[in-house]
């Protein structure tokens, strides 16, 4: 796909174990699974072709590791602003443990008990947003699935909880440019770089 100077491209990290069995992972540091590190490994020549002007990255180490896999380690700037939500008492379980002890819990709406909201989380995706948008050229940002969603809706101009509806695979590469000056999606989850399982 053909790129311009102001478009944004998102990257998830790639799997980790608690990715795999679907279990909440904000602040805990966990590193890629060896899959995850091949999954990582195959963004590079689906992003070779565009000529970054600043690349960023959560500093946790899944997606620091998948942007140095990904062939960015030497330009990679960390940015606090784009750790991954603070699931607060929720961190490390899935959504099934949630609701058996909040019946009908959501994200988007109810945020974590000792952690943040999506509001909170949003006011730090406009601050990334802003060192992106003041870079001259195409910028790449490395971080999570629920931050990057948030990032995208907040770049998109929507309210933060349209993240819900934009679900996001690991490594999976997403492009918001404009459409006459509107910001717009030009590629979302994309995951054609990766490897047909067998």
């Amino acid at each position: 796909m053909a790129t311009t100077p102001n478009d944004l491209w998102l990257v998830r990290h790639g799997e980790t174990e608690w990715s795999l069995t679907r279990r909440h992972t904000g602040r805990t540091d966990i590193p890629l699974t060896p899959h995850g590190e091949r999954q990582a490994a195959t963004v590079a020549p689906a992003l070779s072709h565009v000529g970054f002007a600043l690349v960023l990255s959560s500093p946790l180490q899944r997606a620091r590791r998948t942007a140095e896999l990904a062939g960015f380690g030497d330009r990679l700037e960390l940015d606090d602003d784009l750790v991954e939500v603070d699931y607060g008492d929720y961190e490390g379980l899935t959504t099934v443990e949630i609701r058996e002890r909040r019946p009908g819990w959501d994200l988007w709406r109810d945020g974590c008990p000792d952690g943040e909201t999506i509001a909170e989380v949003a006011a730090r995706c406009t601050r990334a947003l802003a060192r992106a948008r003041a870079a001259d050229g195409p910028v790449l940002v490395v971080a999570h699935s629920h931050l990057l969603r948030t990032f995208a809706s907040v770049a998109l101009e929507l309210d933060p909880n349209a993240g819900r509806h934009l679900v996001l695979d690991p490594t999976s590469i997403s492009v918001i440019g404009a459409e006459r000056e509107v910001p717009a999606l030009r590629l979302w989850n994309d995951v054609g770089h990766l490897p047909t399982p067998a």
